[in-house]
């Protein structure tokens, strides 16, 4: 086997990678109309079955992807409402559902987790980038920057472990 083949078939461990699971399961659960928790649970299963879908991802991914999951399932009353006080000019109905999506798991990272800021800025524009439009990751860029500078001056939200996190991304 060569090596590119053999690297292909590892376990992706990055954070970007669980992120992009998390984002996906999410747009066919809203696409779908079903429970997040249940899609999610599915799509876990067929990327452990194989299925080429979804990338292989190790246990430490997926378990951030379910906390990202869990997370939003949570707080996604609070996080919609950020996100229409964040946003101008836009409603939800507007938007793209890629843009929106992709802008929940990360208003729910910055909010709740404790990651610092730019890499969850960078993971969702190349998320929008990927799989939206010609300007969704600009649109993303721009909301999520307004956020985080709105987050930073306004007092802290607790982590989900209680304290806070820095993340190397890789």
């Amino acid at each position: 086997m060569t090596r590119r083949r053999e690297k292909a078939n590892q376990p992706v461990g990055t954070r970007r990678a669980a992120r992009e699971f998390a984002f996906r399961t999410l747009f066919q659960a809203d696409r779908g109309d079903l429970p997040l928790n249940e899609v999610f649970t599915r799509a876990e299963g067929d990327m452990r079955e194989g299925d080429d879908t979804f990338p292989q991802l190790a246990p430490d991914a997926v378990t951030f992807a379910r906390e990202l999951v869990d997370g939003l399932v949570t707080h996604r009353d609070s996080i919609d409402q950020t996100l229409r006080q964040t946003i101008r000019g836009w409603s939800f109905e507007q938007m793209a559902q890629t843009d929106l999506n992709v802008l929940r798991l990360a208003t729910f990272e910055m909010m709740y987790t404790g990651t610092a800021h730019p890499p969850v800025i960078e993971s969702a524009v190349r998320i929008a980038r990927k799989f939206g439009g010609d300007d969704s990751g600009r649109f993303v860029n721009g909301v999520l920057a307004g956020l985080s500078r709105t987050l930073q001056t306004a007092p802290a939200v607790p982590s989900l472990e209680g304290g806070t996190e820095a993340e190397a991304d890789e």
